[in-house]
């Protein structure tokens, strides 16, 4: 049974709206991250609420690095001076992001061993380390999955090694056990048991 096309519309109950708003804008966000982490990617995103409300991602830099690049990549004239100094300026801000990020992260250490209190991290500091934290619990399961599924691809090629080193082995023992037996002692025999004599013999 084909099904039909699901047909998008407005959330009539304010309430609901701003939960669905809230749970589209963060998963928005985290396929963006995750996007930029896993294929190197560089996005920005830009989200106004129904009230107003900013929300913005960067993945390298800042949004207004990233916005001039866009300007400078769409004027169709990049030999300008102003659009050859944007790499520079990206590599410098870049630079910058990861110091602030290196120095977030040797808080949040010192802080998970218990040398520092939360007081040294500020609320956006908080929120950013967070963000962090779910790209890379998703990089880190990713990689693990793929491990997993590599072991499991491994166990299974060393199980049909196995068996067919079994069935090997099975075969030359059937062979060197009949082959000592002369060729009228491999008859079937006629009395009541036929088969007891070459079972008892081989086993």
């Amino acid at each position: 049974m084909v099904r039909g096309k699901v047909q998008l519309k407005r959330v009539e109950n304010p309430i609901y709206r701003q939960i669905s708003f809230c749970k589209r804008r963060a998963g928005l966000l985290k396929k963006a991250r995750e996007l930029a982490v896993l294929c190197d990617a560089e996005i920005g995103v830009i989200v106004f609420s129904a009230h107003g409300k900013l929300y913005e991602l960067a993945t390298n830099g800042n949004m207004q690095s990233l916005i001039a690049r866009y300007n400078c990549t769409t004027s169709g004239t990049p030999g300008k001076g102003s659009c050859k100094t944007i790499q520079p300026q990206v590599a410098e801000e870049h630079a910058d992001m990861l110091k602030q990020q290196t120095s977030l992260l040797l808080k949040a250490l010192r802080y998970k061993h218990g040398r520092d209190g939360t007081s040294d991290l500020t609320f956006d500091e908080l929120e950013h380390l967070e963000k962090s934290l779910e790209v890379w619990i998703y990089h880190i399961r990713s990689t693990k999955m793929q491990i997993f599924l590599q072991q499991i691809e491994r166990l299974r090629n060393q199980e049909g090694i196995l068996q067919a080193t079994n069935q090997v082995l099975k075969a030359k023992i059937w062979n060197q056990n009949w082959g000592l037996l002369e060729p009228n002692m491999m008859m079937p025999s006629t009395g009541p048991y036929p088969l007891n004599f070459a079972y008892n013999y081989c086993f």
